[in-house]
């Protein structure tokens, strides 16, 4: 497995870093660590203001990638670095590319974000546009020591399959705990005046009832296939259906089971390559554990 691990000498890349030394990576995975400097507008008459940023960047910049080189040191991937200037959602969605990488692992706040409990502007840009699958670390998300425990949410689709494909390629501990759900959407509404309803009760009774046996079953083949496929690579698999909005049941049942990453397949929206949907994107930002945001790979 190629991991992308973007830095920028944070706690929350910090986090990001330690992640990685408690998954089980061998000498065929490869671990790239990429720094992006990136100059904030000065508006200063004289260019001694920006000139002395520029060489306090690069000066540290070294440092910030040998900083999560001394994290990974344990690790057995192979390890190699790059340091970048621009744009660093773009110089990290171009990286991740260009190296043909698997995974872009990051911590919750990027580089241009403000400390606080929300992601910051670079992750959340990075997630959103990146064709390839993301890994958000947030402080919430796992202890060494602890039994990892991962919440896949799916649908069924495309997306969601091949998140459950990306789940199993990487490298968990051993004792890794994975939750399979399915969210049956709440009860749809017939548009009908309920003026109406005497004369046709039973017939609506009918059809709501038809609806609701074909979700359920359509959600058993779902979970039962996501089950099956994933038995192959984790010892514990549960699979559980919940009836509601997709986004408050995915991140209610992570609070109960007390989930440490949440895996959610991206949809995408109007097509757009990388883009997230609505119910990723709600996940990434309200999730108080880590989230994988898959994405559709094709070759």
């Amino acid at each position: 497995m190629r991991i992308l691990l973007a830095v920028d000498g944070s706690e929350y890349s910090d986090l990001a870093a330690r992640f990685l030394t408690c998954l089980n990576l061998s000498t065929d995975d490869e671990i790239t660590v990429l720094h992006v400097m990136f100059w904030y507008p000065l508006y200063y008459e004289r260019e001694y203001y920006y000139e002395t940023l520029k060489e306090l960047k690069q000066e540290l910049a070294p440092k910030i990638v040998d900083a999560a080189l001394d994290i990974l040191k344990s690790v057995k991937a192979k390890l190699s670095t790059a340091i970048e200037e621009g744009s660093p959602e773009q110089c990290i969605v171009e990286a991740a590319e260009s190296s043909n990488a698997d995974l872009i692992v990051m911590g919750a706040r990027g580089i241009k974000g403000i400390k606080s409990l929300f992601i910051g502007s670079v992750t959340r840009s990075v997630a959103h546009n990146s064709p390839k699958p993301v890994l958000v670390i947030k402080p919430l998300g796992y202890r060494p020591e602890d039994r990892l425990k991962i919440l896949f949410a799916t649908d069924g689709s495309d997306h969601a399959v091949d998140t459950e494909k990306l789940l199993s390629r990487i490298p968990f501990p051993d004792n890794t705990e994975i939750k399979v759900l399915n969210v049956i959407s709440a009860p749809f509404s017939l548009d009908i005046p309920e003026t109406f309803y005497p004369g046709i009760n039973e017939r609506i009774v009918e059809i709501e009832t038809r609806a609701r046996g074909i979700e359920v079953a359509n959600s058993e083949r779902i979970l039962g296939q996501a089950r099956e496929y994933l038995t192959k690579s984790f010892r514990k698999v549960e699979a559980l259906s919940e009836v509601g909005d997709p986004s408050a049941e995915i991140l209610r049942v992570s609070e109960r089971a007390g989930s440490n990453i949440i895996a959610v397949g991206c949809r995408g929206l109007k097509g757009f390559k990388g883009i997230m949907g609505s119910v990723s994107r709600n996940v990434l930002t309200h999730a108080r554990c880590s989230v994988l945001i898959g994405k559709m790979c094709r070759d």
